[in-house]
C-alpha cells in the first residue's frame, strides 16, 4: 500500500496511458454499431446517458456532459433524425424538456451495451472482489478530482 503513496511521475504516465487505452477499446467496440447508423462517441454518450436517466432534461445532460449548447443540440438533432429519442415537456414548467429513448433508441443502445459488457464483464470475472470493489472507488475518485 505505500507504493502507492509514492508513485513516481513514470508509473502515473503510465496508469494514464491505460485509461486512454480502455476508453480507445471500449470506444472502438461501440463504433461497430455506431458505423452502420452513421453516428459518433459523442451520440453513444448521450444514448447512454438517457438510458441511464430516463427523463433527463436538457439542462441536466449539459451540466453531465460538460460539453455548449451547440454541441448537444447537434447531437440531438442527428438522434431526432434516426428516432431515437424523444422529447416531452415538463408538466409543470413547459421550458423543461424530458429526453427518453424511443423503442429505437432503446434498440441501439442495447446493440452497444451488449457489445461494450462484454468487455467489461470479462474484466471483471478475471478480477477478485477486492479488485472490482476498489477498481470503482479509484474511477470514482478520479472523475471527483
Amino acid at each position: 500500500m505505500k507504493k502507492l503513496l509514492y508513485l513516481n511521475d513514470q508509473e502515473l504516465k503510465s496508469y494514464i496511458e491505460k485509461m486512454f487505452q480502455s476508453y480507445r477499446e471500449t470506444t472502438n467496440d461501440a463504433k461497430i454499431v455506431l458505423d452502420q447508423y452513421s453516428i459518433g462517441i459523442a451520440h453513444n454518450k448521450l444514448i447512454h446517458l438517457i438510458s441511464l436517466y430516463e427523463g433527463i432534461t436538457i439542462s441536466e445532460l449539459l451540466k453531465r456532459l460538460k460539453v455548449t449548447k451547440q454541441s448537444l443540440n447537434r447531437v440531438l438533432k442527428d438522434l431526432i433524425k434516426l428516432n431515437a429519442i424523444k422529447y416531452e415537456r415538463d408538466n409543470k414548467d413547459t421550458r423543461i424538456k424530458h429526453v427518453y429513448l424511443t423503442e429505437e433508441g432503446k434498440h441501439l443502445f442495447n446493440k452497444i451495451f451488449k457489445i461494450q459488457k462484454k468487455r467489461l464483464y470479462n474484466a471483471f470475472v478475471k478480477s477478485n472482489s477486492t479488485e472490482v470493489l476498489h477498481f470503482n472507488k479509484v474511477l470514482s475518485k478520479i472523475i471527483d478530482g
